[in-house]
């Protein structure tokens, strides 16, 4: 049975929640993840006392609130009590409201003016990627094998590590009740929003974060997703026992890499780190951090093209019913 309030707490956070600027807050909250400059450009209000406003709400647990860098975002918390009385609350009121309505069109030239911003980044990086993409086997191709390797079985929450587009949440975001992708550049994490936004996938969130720290609690995540990222680091078994630390008992990791290759411009004009993983290397890494090894895909790349593999394990630790899963941050 779900934990409810105490009378003490229904009443500190009902007080929260009603006032007029708190309330249309919340409305905005629980259409999209915004920033203190979004709120104060759609409600017209100063910085400080949106500030002010999002404190309250956030004591009262009715948001959550996810610093990156210079910059702070809110957005309703997604368990517990505070989500279901959000929720509730927004259900009751009127979607035809005036000023709800005049809320809902700024927002939505907010979010115009986000999709711009980040096409604008990303038309200027494009050439990164689209070099990258020639050189390997075609990405539906690997997003494809994925797909395969999770299974149309629903499952609790993911967590896709060095996210930067947002693709692997908006390909298994359908499969997860929730979704949540970590990079540590603002930049990609303004275009993996737009994109989300773009494809109206709503279960799924992206954080700042370090992947050999990442801002999430131990034992929370039913599959983790690590995406051609390994090659950037320069210690990626650091990020793989990172990674099975947040893994649930019995929950699955999926890799994807370039095998070993000798292409060193790689080093010079796009930042890696390393030259490719052998299949005995990184499966070694997955049973240091204490997982099972599963199997390991080869995806032969064709005319020249490199080779791409992936890693399947998961987390030996048998799930006792009836416990208590932890939810991502």
């Amino acid at each position: 049975m779900a934990q409810g309030y105490r009378i003490d707490a229904m009443i500190a956070s009902l007080k929260a929640a009603g006032e007029a600027t708190r309330l249309r807050v919340l409305a905005l909250l629980g259409q999209a993840e915004l920033s203190v400059k979004d709120l104060t450009t759609i409600l017209g209000q100063s910085q400080p006392r949106i500030s002010r406003h999002l404190k309250l709400l956030a004591d009262a647990g009715l948001i959550d609130r996810y610093p990156e860098g210079a910059w702070v975002f809110y957005r309703l918390t997604d368990s517990g009590s505070g989500a279901r009385l959000a929720r509730d609350l927004l259900a009751l009121t009127d979607h035809d409201d005036p000023v709800l309505s005049r809320d809902r069109d700024r927002l939505a030239a907010i979010k115009r003016d986000h999709a711009a911003a980040a096409h604008r980044y990303f038309a200027e990086n494009a050439g990164e990627w689209d070099s990258i993409r020639a050189l390997h086997v075609a990405e539906d191709r690997v997003e494809a094998t994925v797909l395969k390797a999770v299974g149309s079985r629903h499952f609790g929450s993911l967590l896709d590590l060095g996210t930067g587009t947002g693709r692997m949440l908006e390909l298994l975001a359908p499969l997860c009740d929730r979704a949540v992708g970590i990079d540590a550049s603002p930049n990609m994490l303004a275009v993996a929003r737009a994109n989300l936004d773009r494809a109206g996938v709503g279960n799924a969130q992206v954080r700042l974060g370090d992947i050999y720290n990442l801002p999430v609690p131990r034992d929370s995540a039913d599959l983790v997703t690590v995406h051609q990222v390994l090659h950037f680091l320069d210690a990626p078994e650091r990020a793989l026992a990172e990674a099975a630390r947040v893994l649930r008992p019995g929950g699955r990791m999926v890799i994807v890499d370039f095998a070993p290759h000798d292409l060193e411009f790689l080093r010079e004009q796009h930042a890696h780190r390393r030259l490719g993983f052998g299949e005995e290397h990184v499966r070694q890494w997955i049973e240091v951090c204490g997982l099972s090894f599963d199997r390991a895909v080869d995806l032969p790349g064709q005319r020249n093209k490199l080779k791409v593999t992936m890693w399947l394990a998961h987390d030996p630790r048998l799930l006792v019913a009836g416990s208590t899963k932890r939810e991502l941050a």
